[in-house]
């Protein structure tokens, strides 16, 4: 087997926990390992580090599997991580629809899957898990006898790893539009063509958290896509609900989720731009007892952090002064490059410009399927919190 020598100077991160290793990181490799391959990963005194896959095109070498020994990295491995998987979403309450496999926060590193009910979504970023795709499919029809498992590996993160964007089905085909429960609602879901796997499940906990605050309220809702947010709303007991979005196709979708729930009376969506939206309403005077923010990640990458600082903060400005006195705003932000008290620090900002004080009511992360591991930042991502805005 190949093996990878760390540098004598490791960073923390690594001997801390986390899977990754720079190329830049590395000493020497023994070997000439194949991109996907699977590796030994020592110190620089020959101490064992752990197991993981390589790939030499990637500024990311190794990222690592295991830190056990006498562990082989087969088909039974994969088929016990993916059990571990199921276990912990079933002991802490997900049994219908979860993230099954959160990637390094379960100890597959750049794995996705997504249950929806008897149907899965992959995703397999680097080369390495591709791989071991096969092996992946044959774990979960062991444990679950899925009803369809896709691949949603339309992503352009794949290309750093030299791999092709593509979907397709890795089961017997069957039909990509499905509908789930969440909550005591239902929704349609597009495993095919709907963002990233088709459905945000890391927002379900926090959309009962808006249960209180919407009762008897006029609620506007931006950046809504489906309309999962707003059409809690309205089940929760919202007088009306306008829902914003600038995709003509989300919008559709999220008048047809709210024809489905029997809610289309209280709540509707528009297709607008809500940057300009907003700013025009707030200039005559609209207001409303809660407005909601979801917009999408502003930044993939740190060079412009401070673009989308400037994004999140006009946009939950905007927001704010379109909240009535003694209103609420609920806002997220779902990139990991922005960090929870830099993302509460340009809302302070934002409050700061709109002149106007507010009171934190709840700050949360992502739904418990979704886990954090303290040491990895990119498992800590999503930021959700409501004000009242006085």
């Amino acid at each position: 087997m190949v093996k990878v020598y760390l540098r004598r100077k490791i960073a923390p991160r690594i001997a801390n926990g986390h899977p990754w290793i720079f190329a830049n990181e590395v000493e020497k490799v023994e070997g000439e390992p194949a991109g996907g391959e699977t590796v030994t990963v020592f110190t620089h005194d020959r101490k064992y580090v752990g197991m993981g896959y390589i790939n030499p095109k990637s500024q990311i070498l190794v990222r690592l599997l295991t830190r056990e020994k006498n562990v082989e990295i087969n088909e039974q491995f994969f088929l016990d991580r993916i059990r571990q998987c199921w276990e912990y979403r079933q002991r802490i309450g997900y049994v219908e629809n979860c993230r099954l496999v959160f990637g390094e926060a379960d100890g597959l590193p750049q794995l996705i899957i997504d249950k929806f009910n008897d149907y899965f979504v992959i995703q397999t970023l680097t080369l390495g898990m591709d791989t071991w795709k096969p092996a992946i499919v044959k774990a979960l029809e062991t444990i679950f006898s899925p009803k369809g498992i896709y691949e949603r590996n339309d992503v352009p993160v794949r290309e750093l790893e030299g791999l092709t964007q593509h979907k397709g089905f890795l089961s017997a085909p069957f039909d990509t539009k499905i509908i789930i429960n969440e909550n005591g609602l239902r929704f349609h879901v597009d495993i095919e063509n709907g963002q990233k796997t088709g459905y945000f499940l890391d927002q379900q906990d926090n959309r009962r958290a808006i249960r209180h605050i919407v009762k008897d309220a006029d609620v506007l809702g931006a950046f809504t896509y489906t309309g999962t947010f707003e059409i809690h709303a309205a089940s929760y007991g919202a007088k009306s609900v306008l829902g914003l979005d600038i995709s003509e196709n989300a919008v559709e979708q999220a008048n047809r989720n709210a024809a489905l729930n029997g809610l289309e009376k209280i709540c509707r969506f528009e297709a607008a731009n809500a940057f300009d939206v907003l700013k025009q309403w707030g200039k005559e005077g609209k207001q409303y007892d809660v407005v909601m923010l979801d917009p999408p990640a502003f930044t993939k990458s740190r060079e412009t952090i401070q673009k989308a600082i400037t994004g999140y903060k006009e946009i939950n400005l905007r927001g704010m002064k379109l909240v009535k006195p003694g209103g609420f705003l609920v806002t997220s932000s779902c990139t990991n490059l922005v960090h929870p008290e830099l993302f509460l620090q340009t809302i302070q900002m934002a409050a700061k410009d709109a002149r106007r004080s507010i009171r934190q009511v709840t700050f949360q992360a992502q739904a418990s399927d979704h886990p954090i591991i303290w040491g990895m930042d990119n498992t800590n991502y999503l930021k959700f919190l409501i004000v009242q805005v006085l």
